[in-house]
């Protein structure tokens, strides 16, 4: 585990996500990078995910007046500052000592949302407590659905402002980094939200710790059943995150559910399935502005986060990048990686001629039904 970074120098901090993943890389244990920077199998759809916002072209509109950008909204009841969020990563800290409280006190901050991870190695209540700003909690639905219903009693009490279910995890996907490594935590670390449980820790395994955890733990039997009892669970307004078809979106829409989030769990899962911005359009038609549409995966610069939203997203959420932020320089760091995403998509509308988020549709982008991989 790195050591804490309580003066971070913020002159030095990188320029650009991808020079914070490059000082992350040196920062960070090969395991810890590994395990976050990896995928499934051959990593094919992690890099689709990447490679599709780099396909799609910007249609720039001039002599617009851009001398005011606006780029917040309101999401499910609230005022954000800007249209990206801070998506569920586990073990954060593996990245540093003040993990999960680090980056929701940096999402606060910047006018976001958290969203706290089942799999945090802060417990939620800790995690609020530390907050400036929403937070959401996403959820695992286990084989011990009692379990499953504390954490969303514990999430209600706690103040989460929403609930994110996780519906990518019928089983693991084959994650080989993690098998070559075996991965685990580290003895002083824990899946804090299950404190005094046999389910804090990984099994004995040999490989991924964390494969060992899942099969033995979480639910492969899980149906549209599953969404009707967490909505009657739960006060809280639940999305699903792991859509990735018309289909199911429609489905989700039919269900009552308040948000979908398309993902394909940053390639972690199924190698080989389309990146989430070819899926986007199929899903945002699909739904006909019946619910939000947020999406993740891939996403590295402003002009990204610009292309999801011509496309019909209502926001995005960063995983990868904020941890490279964390393993830096802390809640610093968090803070730069969304400062530098809100630069970047101030400076794209501007240059695009889109001065606000609601002047942002389809016409912004080349190609929107281009030929992909």
């Amino acid at each position: 585990m790195t050591e804490p970074n309580l003066q971070p120098d913020l002159a030095s901090l990188p320029l650009n996500l991808a020079d914070c993943e490059a000082a992350a890389r040196t920062a960070l244990p090969r395991m810890v990078y590994d395990y976050y920077a990896g995928a499934a199998e051959d990593e094919v759809t992690l890099g689709l995910n990447r490679a599709a916002y780099q396909r799609l072209l910007l249609r720039p509109r001039v002599l617009v007046d851009v001398s005011r950008v606006d780029p917040s909204l309101e999401l499910l009841g609230e005022r954000l500052a800007f249209p990206v969020l801070l998506a569920p990563t586990a073990f954060q800290r593996l990245a540093h000592p003040e993990g999960e409280r680090a980056s929701a006190r940096a999402a606060g901050t910047a006018g976001t949302v958290f969203v706290a991870s089942t799999l945090s190695t802060t417990t939620i209540e800790a995690t609020t407590a530390a907050a400036t700003g929403p937070v959401w909690f996403q959820l695992y639905v286990y084989r011990d659905r009692g379990l499953a219903t504390e954490l969303v009693r514990r999430a209600e009490a706690a103040g989460c402002r929403a609930l994110c279910l996780t519906v990518t995890m019928p089983v693991l996907g084959r994650r080989e980094r993690d098998a070559r490594s075996g991965f685990q935590l580290p003895p002083e670390l824990e899946m804090a939200n299950f404190t005094g449980l046999d389910q804090s820790r990984f099994p004995d395994a040999v490989g991924s710790g964390l494969e060992a955890f899942v099969t033995r733990q979480f639910d492969p039997s899980l149906t549209w059943d599953a969404v009707e009892w967490l909505r009657r669970t739960t006060s809280l307004p639940v999305l699903l995150k792991g859509i990735q078809t018309a289909e199911d979106a429609a489905e989700a829409a039919r269900s009552g559910v308040a948000g979908i989030i398309v993902s394909n769990h940053g390639g972690r899962q199924l190698d080989g399935a389309r990146p989430t911005l070819l899926a986007l359009p199929e899903i945002v038609d699909a739904v006909r502005g019946e619910l939000p549409v947020l999406v993740d995966g891939g996403i590295r610069r402003g002009t990204d986060v610009l292309k999801a939203l011509a496309l019909g997203a209502r926001a995005v959420l960063i995983g990868r990048p904020y941890l490279w932020g964390l393993a830096v320089a802390g809640e610093a760091g968090v803070a730069h990686v969304l400062a530098l995403l809100r630069t970047e998509l101030e400076r794209a509308m501007a240059l695009t001629g889109r001065p606000a988020l609601a002047d942002i549709d389809r016409s912004v982008v080349a190609h929107a039904e281009a030929r992909w991989p």
